[in-house]
């Protein structure tokens, strides 16, 4: 008799991850013996647990990684895909033949979130991204790979941006929070990847109406849901799409790879993590 196949979403700590809300949703919405769970795993014992996963005796199949894991997972994975080579970072595994593969779906989530609450949102050439963060990198890589032709990077730290700008070349360019206004005219896009507006906090006030007519603004906060800059965005007219929907497509290619069924991002499994937030405010 097979064991049914068992999952993971490991960090330090994780108690506030969403990711077993969505894959237990899916795995109960479509009938799959299969169980994924939270990991908590201190820096100095996870290359251990990766051993452990590799051999088989951790008993996965594979499994995300969170925060602060990221990185290591590119030190201890066997193969490494293209997306997670460039960015230096992973956020899903899986095991095969005693190997561990990983890649990192970050920008893959950040884009079909768009494409499914913004169809068209792509067809600018200029983005500003606000943050030069770990997660940054994937939303500059994902900006690139669907053909913006500038991407400019504002950082409180202009040295960070410059760094995160440099691994894009000419196509991406890095500036301190005074030019955010001037760099906001006439861009077809906006995206904040900083923490600015987390559960609630302060963030400076902008002008999103000097943007290109068309323009979308998007936030990768999805604590509080409307964050001050979207609802910013939306009282001065802009579409905007919020960051929650990049938490649940980052989630899909994972539950395919290691579940066998590609799921959909619905409202259903929307409204499960939207509730999930109201509860721990």
């Amino acid at each position: 008799m097979t064991t049914p196949p068992a999952a993971f979403v490991v960090g330090h700590p994780i108690g506030h991850s969403r990711s077993p809300i969505i894959h237990g949703h899916w795995l109960k919405k479509h009938g799959i013996a299969g169980s994924y769970k939270a990991l908590d795993v201190a820096p100095h014992d996870f290359s251990g647990f990766l051993d452990r996963l590799r051999s088989g005796e951790a008993g996965f199949v594979g499994g995300n990684v969170t925060m602060p894991h990221k990185e290591a997972a590119m030190r201890g994975a066997d193969e490494i895909d293209p997306v997670a080579a460039r960015l230096g970072a992973g956020n899903t595994l899986w095991r095969v033949d005693g190997r561990l593969h990983l890649t990192n779906t970050d920008g893959y989530g950040f884009l079909a979130n768009l494409d499914q609450r913004a169809p068209g949102w792509d067809r600018g050439e200029r983005a500003v991204v606000l943050g030069a963060g770990g997660a940054s990198r994937a939303v500059i890589d994902a900006l690139v790979e669907r053909g913006f032709d500038r991407v400019d990077i504002v950082n409180r730290t202009v040295e960070r941006a410059g760094e995160i700008a440099g691994l894009f070349g000419p196509k991406a360019a890095a500036h301190g929070m005074e030019k955010l206004s001037s760099l906001i005219r006439n861009a077809d896009f906006f995206v904040n990847t900083s923490s600015l507006g987390l559960d609630g906090s302060d963030v400076p006030s902008i002008d999103f109406t000097t943007m290109r007519p068309g323009a979308v603004v998007t936030d990768i906060v999805y604590a509080p849901l409307m964050t001050p800059f979207l609802k910013e965005a939306k009282a001065q007219g802009l579409p905007i799409v919020d960051g929650l929907g990049m938490l649940l497509h980052q989630a899909v290619p994972g539950f395919e790879r290691w579940f066998g069924l590609r799921p959909d991002v619905t409202q259903e499994v929307r409204d499960l993590v939207i509730a999930d937030l109201e509860s721990k405010h």
